[in-house]
């Protein structure tokens, strides 16, 4: 009898040492977890925001479709200015003058090509999901009227923290993390760029 209350004690206490280390464990495992998986949804917003911003150069305005924004950085060009000469070049600027040309030259470039070298064609249509998942990011593009009554364009491109955190191994982590950014950060719950509410330049909640 004696021996069975001893291993029902052991059992106990094993019981609890495991609860413990859990109940220390999960959080810490959990924040790791986090951080690796935002970085690689920052890596692929700022490759989107790239994007958004090479097509606004061109057409005076974001758009809200991957389907437009994937077409434009596989297949379009950009016209760029660089200049002739270095402005030390006595020579080279004396042509100019003579010449009565300015020291700048057009050129145009393959968006894809030089913005996104680092991307396979492959990689630039995947753009639109958040990684890991098959689930697209909320990208939305407008127009919106500044006090000053100016009319400017704005986009926004959002990953929600449920839809690439793991909410099985983590569900409670990611409901708190989920309540602290809604009702005590007053802050989105997830990573994003740009706003729909305001200009700010396209900035990404993360920096």
């Amino acid at each position: 009898m004696k021996k069975i209350i001893q291993v029902i004690l052991a059992l106990v206490i094993a019981a609890l040492i495991y609860v413990v280390y859990m109940q220390i464990s999960t959080p810490i495992r959990f924040e790791n977890e986090q951080k690796v998986r935002e970085k690689e949804v920052i890596a692929k917003l700022k490759d989107i925001r790239t994007a958004q911003r090479q097509f606004k150069s061109k057409y005076q305005r974001f758009t809200a479709d991957f389907d437009t924004l994937i077409n434009f950085v596989l297949t379009e060009q950009i016209e760029g200015e660089r200049k002739i000469y270095d402005e030390d070049d006595s020579i080279g600027m004396a042509k100019l003058k003579k010449m009565r040309k300015k020291n700048v030259e057009k050129f145009t470039y393959s968006v894809k090509d030089s913005m996104f070298k680092h991307l396979t064609p492959e990689d630039v249509v995947a753009l639109r999901y958040i990684p890991n998942t098959k689930t697209e990011f909320l990208l939305d593009a407008g127009t919106l009227m500044t006090e000053s009554k100016v009319v400017i364009p704005v986009v926004e491109c959002k990953a929600p923290y449920i839809a690439f955190l793991d909410t099985v191994a983590y569900r409670q982590e990611v409901i708190n993390l989920v309540d602290n950014c809604i009702n005590n950060l007053d802050k989105y719950p997830g990573v994003k760029f740009g706003s729909m509410e305001g200009g700010n330049n396209e900035a990404g909640n993360w920096e």
